[in-house]
């Protein structure tokens, strides 16, 4: 049976496209010119995605400012002074805050898609972010005339609309919630990740059991700048309460983890049968490549606990989410992929042997 294998999303972006960004957020480069540095830096990443032989790819995230706030990046109604996410390296980011309602995304996913769809030779992948990452947008004070009921029905429309959008590009659909980890650090007793998990949900709803089957879930520590803003946080806390979440399939943070049998035990007693679990088999954070053999040999530990039907590899998470983490080069981004595909692929033959 074959096993699927899938990348999380973002690829670091070129010294060249950085600078063209920088250059246009300071109004210094032209529209058009900032537009032919995307498509370029979108067909170079594709072709390289298709060179590993990935069965799935995506765009590398190439266009997008940031993985969490690329839905509202210049939006008229946003401050600064959000919530700051603080990283074990002692770098911080901190997202901006809703200034006055109605709640509007000015950029949707699918238009990522549009671009990389002239490129793409493969089936594509398209991440988008969860809603309640969003969430944390609204200040605790909350915004006279506009109650906090009124924000989250609306943030609830935009994300339906977000991953509808994609969904009928053709595409699979993966939602970043990087923050699952983080609610259990902020909040012990789960009361914001239980939070978190409803309103995703009730995202959710609306889509088909089939159409849920293309829509994934994705979860990590945080992966800044080669640092993470939750690995202290014990993974049992999140993991029951993650397999709550309607949706098919999940991407799951493993290759850096200490006790990873204790993990894959802790996934396979809690994930329902119609779900499948993408488990991390390459580390981001981690400078030195992967080798082929690692891999399979991760793969295989994992077929141990999770039956073959339901498995599939991944990378723990991607390899620049903001745009100007430069902690990791194209090449071996790119290095790393090509030995997920080729491990994962020995580690089919192993088992197929074995059967």
């Amino acid at each position: 049976m074959p096993i699927p294998t899938e990348p999380i999303g973002s690829i670091p972006r070129s010294p060249e496209l950085m600078q063209g960004m920088a250059a246009f957020a300071s109004r210094s480069l032209p529209p058009d010119r900032m537009e032919a540095l995307f498509d370029a830096a979108v067909r170079d990443t594709i072709r390289r995605f298709e060179e590993t032989g990935s069965p799935v790819v995506t765009d590398g995230e190439q266009r997008k400012p940031s993985f969490a706030t690329y839905p509202v990046h210049g939006a008229e109604n946003l401050g600064p002074g959000g919530v700051t996410i603080p990283f074990e390296d002692g770098h911080t980011r901190q997202l901006p805050v809703l200034t006055r309602g109605p709640f509007r995304y000015t950029t949707y996913a699918a238009s990522y898609l549009e671009a990389a769809r002239k490129h793409a030779h493969t089936p594509l992948k398209q991440a988008v972010i969860a809603a309640s990452a969003l969430s944390l947008l609204y200040p605790q004070e909350g915004i006279p005339g506009y109650p906090r009921e009124a924000f989250l029905d609306d943030l609830v429309r935009e994300a339906q609309t977000d991953i509808r959008k994609c969904l009928d590009s053709g595409a699979t659909v993966q939602i970043d919630f990087t923050e699952g980890r983080l609610a259990v650090k902020l909040d012990p007793s789960k009361n914001l990740l239980n939070s978190f998990v409803d309103l995703n949900n009730r995202v959710l709803e609306p889509f088909t059991a089939e159409e849920r089957r293309r829509i994934g879930v994705h979860t990590c520590p945080g992966g800044d700048q080669d640092s993470t803003h939750s690995a202290d946080v014990d993974y049992f806390d999140l993991l029951p309460t993650l397999f709550e979440l309607e949706a098919g399939s999940f991407y799951i943070q493993l290759a850096s983890e200490r006790d990873r049998p204790a993990v894959l035990a802790t996934i396979a007693a809690n994930v329902r049968p119609w779900q499948r679990v993408f488990v991390g088999v390459i580390d981001p954070i981690d400078p030195r490549v992967e080798t082929a053999e690692e891999v399979r040999d991760r793969v295989l530990e994992a077929a141990e606990f999770i039956p073959l039907a339901q498995l599939g590899t991944t990378d723990d998470c991607g390899f620049s989410p903001f745009s100007d983490d430069t902690s990791t080069s194209r090449d071996t981004a790119f290095a790393k992929i090509r030995a997920r595909v080729q491990g994962t692929a020995r580690a089919e033959k192993v088992l197929a042997g074995l059967q």
